[in-house]
């Protein structure tokens, strides 16, 4: 194999220019677009607002000792869900503590800025490897490295801040193969594969996978003796087993998490026309659901002239180039997208992978320039397939007006700039070639930030006509939190942060103690608890709402509930400056006493659900009748369609003075109480993808005569039961029995709950939190047992003599993954003991024979 040392202080420079290009053409891109923190428009787009940063409020939270729970259990979401599984997955990034640094008011720019440095990150990253792969100049190795970190995947995908340390570990992964090939550097190697597995093990899945390929490649070009590269093989599997095993304790317990989730949607791999994937290397594109494989017009005209630069070896110039047309094939083909995948077809984009595709774009493009510019028939080789993709991607809809000066731009600045680099190289006075080469550099660079600043602003505002986007912290944030703030009483009773909701984790970006959490680890149990008791549900089921509805507030000790007016960020109504407010009500404990437990089964009506859980009847549940806009009745009460397209209604007789609710799951419009003083409440249905809540409409009149008219938005269903008139009366006793019953005491603390119970409490003991596996729980001095479930609740059996209860929370796989983590770790020691030996026998000379003391002659008288 080829040996190259290139200076650490040649790296270093690359790798620094490299970050420093790549951070500036991404703000350039944000600035463009008048894009947060430059701009009025936000970046919060998708998940980000809605998951990520809210996860990285309460990573703050964590770090600042003020959040409800800690690293076991997270207190904030999910009436009490597992913490741990959630920091594995999206915040184990060693960068996410950055956030400590900000105050709590601009987590949005503390995300932002974490962002930009993985993305510098990654580009020095590449950097470093190109240089470690073959010599070259640093400058041109800075070049590539940023065109790896702002390609395509990158700016399509920032929105997802934890996905990027997956297009750092890349790289760096494949620096562990080269030190394994030249075995050296097995515990560093290690350390770098456990770092990429425990900050994002998704991404570090698919960026393993491309550097196996890479090392495959480097194998197959140096053709070393079989002995020799079984043993490299050998060496770089050891150190990912190895890594693999040192970041086992993240990894088992986000594993087993996924697997208690809920199942939320099935999806299948539909590979997109062949024509996509041309139209994704142009700059300035954008699709959700294709690969976006952009590199910058420069790497790409260096990938496309590589099988024709004949100063390259042919050996080089043939691996490289089929390398990167067999990952390319394997995008379109489902078994090994699924085998990308981690064979679990996404729910959303089919080509997360492609970030490494764009990393093999960008070797190939430096082995191209790294043996020396190509030459004319090279280019106009690579200036024809580059022709032809042009022509392929103008028959999709891919390609939009902003394309094309943005291409041109960056194929005249590429063009320009190799050329000049060329003529650097040819013979001449000294001083002109180096102006030459200054000048190529100059243009090369320039050329590089504007299109990829350019096209960072592209798909940012294309990015925004395509997904949900949310504010970042404002006033209604600050107002929030301050109200719940005020109002917070936890343990002894929770605050929902209400149904208004700004975005699905508000519980973790504003406070308190609710029901709305949103995760790709949201546990099963909880999903169908809250399902059964008629709340509802987005993202196919992964994202829970709270539930504004009085029984169950009583059955979750909801003792405060905050309503703020409706999100003008997401209704485009004019802002409401109305401060939020507080409705307060008496409920039992979080630990209550169910003498008699009903363990009948949940039915299909969710008020008679509420009403098996609370122990008491408080629903009347009347017949309903569903007529259209002639006032026929519907068949099958279908609404939303037909003469129930517009003016729908549902009649019912509730006793008078009841509250009225309404639970139709599958109604997508508004509902309002004719009579009423109450607005029109949303509900907001979507097939397989959303699930619309139980609501509160107001009153009955006195003559009990209740009328409820609908206005759909898309065709849907009302259920048979789907009014229910709550006797509040009837509730406040139930509560107040719950009460006089219930502990007299909670404490909470990260993932213990201990309660004193009243003396003679005989029955089952109700913790007001989902049963997700891993809660242990004993009663008195009772050994601690796996907690029984009541109704997807904790339960613990009573006998009578016990007065204490206390339950205890160990996340599943934790246990097995520090065993191997720990085995792991053992391992690794004691190979680098065994290698630190072997090294220092070699390198200690064999000891030698001294020389015998010559004889002393004396000559004869």
């Amino acid at each position: 194999m080829e040996r190259t040392t290139v200076p650490g202080a040649t790296c270093r420079a690359a790798a620094a220019l490299a970050a420093l290009v790549a951070g500036v053409a991404l703000c350039a891109g944000d600035l463009l677009a008048r894009d947060f923190p430059f701009g009025s428009r936000t970046r919060s787009v998708n998940d980000l607002g809605n998951q990520y940063v809210p996860l990285h409020a309460h990573l703050w939270d964590l770090l600042h000792g003020r959040a409800d729970g800690g690293l076991l259990v997270n207190w904030q979401s999910g009436y009490g869900s597992s913490f741990l599984p959630d920091f594995g997955t999206y915040l184990s990034s060693p960068f996410a503590p950055l956030v400590a640094l900000f105050p709590r008011d601009r987590i949005d720019l503390a995300v932002y800025a974490i962002t930009v440095l993985k993305v510098a990150s990654a580009a020095a990253a590449m950097a470093w490897l190109l240089l470690r792969l073959r010599p070259g100049r640093r400058w041109a190795a800075a070049l590539l490295g940023a065109s790896y970190a702002l390609c395509g995947w990158t700016l399509a995908a920032d929105y997802n801040p934890m996905w990027l340390d997956g297009l750092i570990a890349l790289p760096l992964l494949c620096l562990v193969g080269e030190w394994a090939l030249a075995g050296r550097r097995l515990v560093l190697g290690v350390l770098i594969v456990a770092l990429a597995w425990s900050a994002n093990f998704y991404t570090a899945y698919m960026a393993t996978l491309g550097a196996g390929l890479v090392l495959l490649v480097r194998l197959s070009l140096a053709a070393p003796p079989r002995r020799q590269a079984l043993a490299a093989a050998g060496r770089a599997v050891l150190t990912v087993v190895l890594g693999m095993g040192l970041a086992a304790p993240l990894l088992a317990v986000v594993y087993l998490g996924t697997a208690h989730a809920y199942p939320g949607r099935l999806a299948r791999f539909h590979p997109v026309p062949a024509e996509n994937l041309p139209a994704r290397l142009l700059p300035a594109t954008y699709d959700y659901s294709s690969p976006a494989l952009y590199v910058g017009t420069t790497a790409l005209l260096l990938a496309l002239a590589l099988p024709f630069h004949r100063a390259v070896p042919g050996r080089v110039r043939a691996g490289w180039t089929a390398l990167v047309l067999l990952v390319a094939l394997s995008l379109q083909w489902a078994p090994t997208s699924l085998a990308w995948h981690a064979f679990a077809v996404p729910q959303g984009s089919s080509y997360r992978q492609s970030f490494v595709l764009c990393g093999l774009l960008v070797i190939a493009a430096w082995h191209a320039l790294s043996y020396g510019p190509p030459g004319l028939p090279a280019l106009g080789a690579a200036g024809a397939l580059l022709s032809l993709t042009v022509a392929a991607a103008s028959r999709t809809n891919l390609v939009h007006a902003h394309t094309w000066p943005v291409l041109l731009l960056g194929v005249a600045g590429a063009l320009t700039g190799l050329l000049l680099l060329r003529r650097s190289g040819q013979r001449g006075q000294p001083g002109r070639r180096g102006r030459l080469a200054v000048l190529a550099m100059l243009v090369l660079l320039g050329a590089q930030t504007g299109e990829s600043a350019a096209s960072a602003a592209v798909a940012s505002g294309l990015r925004l006509k395509h997904l949900d986007d949310y504010a970042p912290w404002g006033e209604r944030q600050r107002l929030q939190a301050a109200a719940i703030a005020r109002a917070d009483g936890w343990p002894r009773y929770r605050t929902d942060p209400g149904r208004e909701q700004t975005v699905a984790n508000d519980p973790l970006a504003v406070g308190g103690q609710g029901a709305a959490y949103y995760s790709s680890l949201t546990s099963d149990v909880l999903t169908r608890t809250l399902t059964a008791l008629g709340g509802g549900w987005t993202s196919g089921g992964r994202g829970v709402q709270s539930l504004d509805n009085a029984v169950t507030d009583v059955l979750f000790s909801v003792g405060a509930r905050v309503h703020s007016p409706p999100d003008p960020h997401q209704t485009r109504l004019p802002e409401d400056t109305a401060a939020p407010t507080v409705t307060r009500r008496d409920v039992p404990p979080l630990v209550t006493v169910r003498a008699r437990p009903d363990q009948a089964a949940f039915g299909s009506s969710p008020y008679r659900n509420q009403e098996l859980l609370l122990g008491s009847r408080v629903y009347a549940v009347p017949r309903i009748i569903v007529r259209g806009d002639d006032g026929t009745p519907l068949p099958g009460r279908r609404v939303g369609s037909g003469n129930a397209l517009t003016g729908p209604s549902v009649s019912a007789r509730c006793p008078a003075g009841t509250q009225v609710y309404l639970a139709a799951p599958h109604f997508s419009g508004t509902a309002r109480l004719a009579g009423g003083t109450e607005s029109a409440v949303p509900f907001h249905y979507d097939q397989g993808r959303a699930l619309a809540a139980m609501e509160p409409l107001g009153r009955a009149p006195a003559s009990g005569r209740v009328r409820i008219d609908l206005v759909p938005d898309r065709p849907g269903r009302i259920p048979s039961g789907a009014v229910g008139c709550l006797d509040t009366a009837r509730l406040s006793t139930a509560a107040a029995r719950l009460k006089a019953t219930g502990a007299t005491s909670v404490t909470v603390s990260d993932g213990t709950v201990r309660a004193r119970l009243p003396v003679g409490s005989k029955g089952l003991a109700v913790l007001a939190a989902p049963r997700i596996a891993g809660w242990r729980c004993a009663a008195g001095d009772g050994p601690a047992r796996p907690a029984r479930q009541y109704h997807g609740l904790i339960a613990v059996p009573l006998d009578g003599a016990e007065t204490s209860l206390t339950c205890i929370f160990h996340p599943p796989g934790l246990r097995l993954g520090t065993a191997v983590g720990l085995a792991s770790l053992a391992a690794l020691l004691l190979l680098s003991a065994a290698t630190a030996v072997r090294r220092r026998r070699l390198s200690t000379p064999a000891p030698t024979t001294p020389p015998a003391p010559r004889e002393r002659v004396t000559a004869a008288p």
